[in-house]
Order: structure tokens, then sequence, then C-alpha cells
């Protein structure tokens, strides 16, 4: 089947950045709607959300691991059905890996705080607003007062990205907190990415960054809207080629993935390097 490509009605953080990265493969996940199967560290991170969503709407003193760890069991039955771990075709021993791995990610939250310290005021909260006329939809995993001041933050299951691979993290936080000063009318003082287990990067909450992060969505916004009309899609071959789900489907990325193997620059765990071993 195929599908006119059309702009959509809003965007979102993930949306955008996968325009951002490749706007072919924008093409292939939110026009095409090739399967996207969710990878393991994808479907960890979804279950280790879950879990602190629910530590965090509890009231601050059982807001504990022993409490983290009933409702990582009473979670469990439904990820265990679901579609997305069900396609990682796991063994018993690998199953019993990926309760660990989510385990490890879930009590990494400690390592970064005192949950029961935190001034919750909403978890998984969705945010509409219109960014420089953007039609901007998010959810955030958490916003809380710090001494009175709103802070928005993050949790991130996966590794601290090296400085260079921040910006659209970075970008993704502050448009959150320019989404919260709209519909709360209250700008945030600080924006957190909780990097589970490893570290806080902390930001504050200027005036320049939301202003740079949501002209940075308006130009992505025309670039996409411009793509739509014309029904191209440029592919922005590199080494992320490596992790895109849809390499089989793009010439251009397969060609990158036979230079980097020629040129023995391609990672040995990027998923789509069995393409071209």
């Amino acid at each position: 089947m195929v599908f006119m490509a059309e702009a959509p009605p809003h965007l979102s953080p993930s949306s955008a950045a996968t325009f951002d990265g490749c706007p072919r493969r924008w093409k292939f996940k939110y026009v095409d709607r090739l399967p996207e199967p969710s990878g393991q560290p994808a479907v960890v991170g979804t279950f280790a959300h879950s879990v602190l969503e629910g530590l965090c709407g509890l009231p601050p003193k059982q807001r504990t691991q022993e409490q983290a760890k009933a409702l990582a069991r009473a979670l469990w039955p439904e990820l265990e059905a679901s579609e997305d771990y069900l396609a990682l075709e796991l063994s018993d021993d690998d199953s019993r890996a990926f309760r660990w791995q989510a385990w490890l990610a879930i009590s990494g939250l400690w390592d970064l705080e005192d949950p029961t310290s935190v001034d919750v005021v909403a978890t998984e909260q969705k945010v509409n607003a219109t960014l420089h006329d953007v039609p901007f939809l998010g959810i955030i995993d958490r916003l809380e007062r710090d001494n009175g001041k709103l802070i928005v933050s993050d949790y991130k299951s996966g590794k601290v990205p090296a400085i260079r691979w921040r910006d659209d993290k970075v970008q993704q936080i502050m448009l959150y907190a320019a989404a919260v000063a709209q519909t709360e009318q209250e700008q945030p003082e600080r924006a957190r990415l909780l990097y589970l287990g490893q570290e806080v990067l902390d930001f504050a909450v200027t005036d320049r960054r939301i202003e740079e992060a949501s002209e940075q969505l308006a130009h992505t916004w025309s670039e996409l809207q411009s793509s739509c009309d014309s029904e191209e899609f440029a592919a922005k071959p590199g080494v992320l080629c490596g992790w895109c789900p849809f390499a089989t489907d793009c010439p251009e990325g397969l060609a990158e993935l036979t230079r980097r193997q020629e040129c023995g620059n391609l990672p040995s765990n990027a998923p789509a390097a069995i393409l071209v071993a």
C-alpha cells in the first residue's frame, strides 16, 4: 500500500529528532509505516519508565526500593505479554538477564537521588503547546519543585552520550520546559536528564536556550512540510545507518554500510552490520 506524505498534526520530540537525523527514516516510519521492532534496550527503558512513574506517584515515604520491586512484579505480566517483548524472542536465560537489566535501570534512580525527598508535581504529564507557530506535543517524565522552583526531569536508561551527541537531548528537554512555561504560566528554573545508575545532566533553563530549541523546532517543521509537499525525503547516510531498522529499504543506507564495512569502521555492535557481513 502506498501512503501519501501528509504533514503531521503536530511534532513530538521523537518525531522531530527522527526527521533531523534522517528525513528518509522519518518517511519510512511515519508515512510508509514500516514495522519498526523495538530493540531490547528500548523495551527495558519502557518498563523502567513505567515502574518509576508508579513509584513517583506514591507518597514520598513509600518511594522505596522494596516498593519499586513490588511495582515491577505487578507490571511484569503486562510487559511479558506485549508485542514488543514477545518480538525479542528471549530464551529463559535471556529473560532472566532482561529482568536483571531492567532492575539495574530502576534501582539506578537511587544512585542519583533520594526519591523520598523529591517534591513531585506530576508524572507522565502530557503537554500541548504552540512553539514558534509549531504545534508541539510531548510527555514529560516528571515535573517537580525544588525550593519552590519548577524542574523538568527526563529519565534515560541508555548510556550517557558523549558531549558531541548531546544536542538533541538538550533540545528535547528545553522544548519540554518551553511547553511547561506556556501551559503552566511558569517557566521551569532547571531541566535535568537522569541517566539511571550513571549521572544527572543538569541545565539552567534560560530564555536563550528555550529560544534556540524553539527556533530549531520551527526549522524542522518547515523542512518537514516542504518534504511532505514535494514527497522527497533525502537520506542522510552516516554511522547511525548501522542502527536503522529500515536499512534494507534504503539504497543509500546499504551503500553506506558497505563503504564502512570495506573501510573497517562499521561498529561490530551495529544491528544492521549483519546486512553486509
